[in-house]
């Protein structure tokens, strides 16, 4: 039976060292992972500057494809070797082969002027958003205007669906994620401050950092991953299906239509939701802190009125209201910028998610230094 195995023999000729290619170089011989890790080995011993070879032979060759060509060259490093005898089939594959398969040329040092016109291209880009982020900002402030004078005629039932989906159906998985928030940060406290005789104080951790900083951002980056993600998918689909441009032709203000509802339900529902995932979290809090402290639920709650005061609440909630307008307005605005295509459409979707998120714990940050003196 013949031996159809590729393999490479070899051999001394007057003209130099040859290499002549045995059997059938096809993806069905090839497959095996033994005769593959073999024939490279060959293959690089064959190349190697030991044993360099001057004549390729492949008229022995019974049967190849193109994947038996590409190994080949692949092998001869993308270019043709000094001496190649070959079938003419044989030739005008590997010649295919070589047409669709160019040298990768190395990558190209950048100079300083590139990297300075590649900096200025992305200052561009960034002025661009901010630019269409406050011609968003200068419609929607129009917008609510319009609502005022014609309130019945305002996009009501838009906004109860948006209410619903972005508050609503949030509160499982906030309420979990609070609750395991503040169990983690209570046992994490609870450990330094029993070193000092301190457990009492616990009430006063708990309490100023998820009331003012950790219920807000915790709800702000969940309702930015969940919602924020949703808005710009929402819009970015809608102008993949033209749905937009047929607003547009019908005299269907977008920003009326799109982007008030939408903020509006994010504004509403955002206080409510810090609110909800602060409890949640104080909740957890007082569980482990009674487990590992000792700290009975009832001096808990008696307690956290004195250590906190209302105008942490009134921070957190006013500040929450902002991270809902921001994380709607950005993924409005990502969405009214998605491209006819599902490649942008994606990109969109990301870029909105970590724009939002960024926003949100910038605000914060600001803040954290306006409002340094309040509360504390």
């Amino acid at each position: 039976m013949e031996d159809n195995t590729p393999r490479i023999r070899q051999q001394q000729q007057p003209q130099g060292h040859c290499a002549q290619l045995l059997g059938q170089w096809t993806a069905e011989h090839l497959a095996a992972r033994q005769v593959w890790s073999r024939l490279k080995h060959d293959l690089h011993a064959a190349i190697s500057a030991g044993t360099a070879v001057q004549l390729w032979d492949l008229r022995a060759v019974t049967r190849l494809d193109h994947v038996g060509a590409q190994l080949l060259w692949n092998a001869w490093g993308r270019q043709w070797p000094a001496q190649l005898s070959t079938l003419p089939v044989q030739r005008a594959l590997l010649e295919r082969v070589a047409r669709f398969s160019a040298a990768v040329p190395p990558p190209a040092h950048k100079s300083a002027l590139q990297l300075f016109l590649a900096l200025g291209r992305q200052v561009l880009r960034v002025i661009d958003h901010l630019l269409g982020m406050q011609r968003l900002i200068g419609q929607l402030m129009l917008d609510v205007m319009r609502l005022v004078r014609h309130p019945r005629r305002g996009p009501w039932r838009d906004f109860s669906g948006h209410l619903y989906h972005v508050g609503a159906t949030a509160l499982p998985i906030t309420a979990l994620v609070g609750f395991l928030i503040g169990v983690v940060l209570a046992y994490l406290t609870a450990q330094q401050l029993k070193q000092f005789g301190a457990d009492l104080f616990i009430v006063n951790l708990l309490g100023i950092s998820l009331i003012r900083e950790l219920g807000p951002v915790l709800a702000a980056i969940l309702i930015a991953g969940r919602s924020g993600s949703a808005i710009t998918a929402q819009i970015g689909v809608m102008r993949v299906t033209e749905e937009i441009d047929a607003m547009r032709v019908l005299g269907i203000s977008r920003g009326y239509r799109l982007v008030l509802p939408r903020v509006m339900a994010m504004a509403l529902a955002m206080p409510l939701l810090t609110v909800w995932t602060t409890l949640a979290a104080l909740t957890g809090g007082m569980l482990a802190s009674d487990l590992v402290m000792g700290v009975t639920p009832d001096y808990f709650v008696s307690a956290l009125a004195d250590a906190v005061e209302v105008s942490n609440l009134t921070l957190a909630i006013s500040k929450s209201t902002v991270f809902g307008v921001l994380i709607a307005l950005v993924g409005c605005h990502y969405g009214l910028r998605v491209k006819p295509n599902t490649e942008s459409l994606g990109q969109g979707t990301t870029a909105s998610v970590v724009t939002s998120i960024t926003v949100v714990i910038l605000v914060d940050a600001l803040f954290a230094v306006v409002f340094k003196d309040v509360g504390l």
